[in-house]
């Protein structure tokens, strides 16, 4: 198993860790040695606070599609009038455009996503009625 798959399954692991428990370790980690708390901190901000794990995407992404709704649905918040009727109504119709292609290209990278995946999984399985070792995809 590569380093980078290894890492990958700690930090899905460390999604799981409830919050007193990563608090507890990164504690012990600096109980034990400073370096190991260091490091441990710093896993825990990379993998939940600050962004880059992969649910965090989804977060993110959920929170805009809800703000999206509520501005194309009268809600809260509605762009400032420039003044210009022709202007603004440019601009919503323009808005709304590139809305429906952000969804559209959201929409085939899932399509794509789910290709790679099918593929990878269709060699696994005829690798392993062949009954070989499947090999370990290449990290990128």
């Amino acid at each position: 198993m590569s380093l980078a798959a290894k890492l990958d399954e700690l930090e899905r692991r460390a999604w799981d860790l409830p919050k007193p428990v990563a608090i507890a370790l990164v504690i012990l980690g600096f109980l034990i040695w400073w370096p190991v708390g260091l490091a441990t901190l710093a896993f825990f901000i990379w993998s939940k606070g600050m962004g880059c794990g992969p649910r965090s995407m989804e977060r993110w992404q959920h929170k805009m599609d809800r703000m999206r709704g509520r501005m194309g649905a009268g809600g809260f918040w509605q762009p400032p009038s420039s003044g210009n009727a022709a202007f603004d109504e440019y601009r919503l119709d323009t808005l709304r455009r590139l809305e429906e292609e952000q969804r559209e290209f959201q929409q085939f990278l899932d399509r794509l996503r789910f290709a790679k995946d099918k593929a990878e999984f269709d060699q696994f399985m005829a690798e392993r009625r062949q009954g070989r070792e499947p090999q370990a995809p290449d990290a990128q």
